[in-house]
């Protein structure tokens, strides 16, 4: 049996575009040191707001789109990776997704206190 409510479903996509954002940023750190390699991102807010679209259509979840992060210093072999810019990136990921769990745990307490309410 599966309990699904919008918000854990809202959450759930939330939690799944941290991730990916963390995801590109472990890989941009992977890559410092590849000459010609640039810098991968998203942009977060469009893709959550293209997600909750997705949650009220009931579509499943959208693949991230992923592009090159412009405005960024390139180094003379080319490459534009900044481990300053990907660690705060990281920690950004991490608040996000720390912040997603205690959400869904949240309406996972509320639904069950909801179905415990006779007892």
């Amino acid at each position: 049996m599966e309990i699904a409510t919008r918000l854990s479903e809202e959450v759930a996509r939330y939690l799944d575009l941290s991730a990916a954002q963390a995801k590109l940023t472990a890989a941009n750190m992977a890559n410092v040191d590849t000459p010609g390699y640039k810098a991968m991102g998203m942009d977060f807010e469009a893709e959550m707001q293209e997600a909750m679209a997705d949650v009220d259509a009931g579509s499943p979840a959208h693949p991230v789109r992923v592009r090159r992060v412009d405005g960024l210093i390139s180094r003379p072999d080319g490459n534009n990776v900044s481990m300053d810019r990907e660690s705060l990136n990281l920690a950004e990921a991490q608040l996000e997704f720390k912040t997603g769990v205690a959400l869904l745990k949240q309406e996972y307490q509320r639904v069950m206190d909801a179905i415990h309410a006779d007892k």
